[in-house]
């Protein structure tokens, strides 16, 4: 099985039980890839800190375990988890209080498709958004209220950090994405691997462009949007 596959099993499958630290084997895996990643676009120290506190808001986090694994390494930031599904909120609330750097917000239950501002946050307020395995895994609605969301409640040059299976011109690579892709529709008609020349259009609706394309294992991309 891979990642991808893995990880639709792990939300379509019922198991995540309320106050329960849970552990998806995929993000264990990809955790620290995506990390690497960024590193590279997450700049703050205690001098560039003094000030203002920058906000991270992480759009479905599932078992919580990406932003425990990412938080220690950035201890300057702000790390706001959501979630949809209430009964994850218990996981990542685990993970939330047993950070070792104490920055990591309880999680709070967002739709991302209502705005932002119905759950407290306010426009041009976030530096960074980040979102994993969700993109195919959801109807196209959640997509579009992403992008919608981010255009609205991104700082200027603020970045949302986007990660998982992609197509390309219309064209799904590799046969093992493609079978994916298929399983996906299969579970549900408005799941699939979105085409990134659809999300860049999209993007560009809602004020964001696409400044980098990082292919990641597991035939996998992290895509970095920023506000323009």
């Amino acid at each position: 099985m891979s990642e991808t596959q893995e990880i639709a099993c792990d939300y379509h499958e019922d198991q995540s039980f309320k106050g329960e630290k849970l552990i998806y084997p995929a993000a264990s895996r990809n955790k620290e890839p995506i990390l690497q990643v960024l590193k590279r676009f997450i700049l703050c120290d205690n001098d560039q800190c003094d000030h203002e506190v920058p906000l991270f808001l992480e759009v479905a986090s599932g078992s919580g375990q990406h932003l425990a694994h990412f938080a220690p390494h950035f201890p300057h930031v702000k790390f706001q988890p959501t979630e949809v599904d209430e009964n994850l909120l218990g996981s990542i609330s685990y993970y939330a209080q047993t950070c070792p750097t104490k920055n990591i917000l309880p999680p709070k239950q967002v739709d991302i498709c209502a705005k932002l501002s119905n759950y407290g946050f306010k426009e041009n307020s976030i530096d960074y958004i980040y979102n994993a395995n969700m993109i195919h895994i959801s109807p196209y609605e959640c997509t579009i209220g992403l992008f919608k969301n981010a255009g609205m409640y991104l700082k200027n040059d603020g970045l949302m950090i986007t990660y998982g299976p992609y197509s390309k011109d219309g064209v799904i690579t590799p046969e093992s994405n493609v079978e994916f892709h298929a399983s996906l529709k299969s579970r549900n008609p408005l799941w699939g691997i979105r085409d990134i020349n659809d999300l860049v259009k999209l993007a560009e609706q809602n004020n964001l462009s696409l400044i980098d394309t990082v292919e990641m294992p597991a035939n996998n991309k992290t895509l970095v949007w920023k506000k323009d």
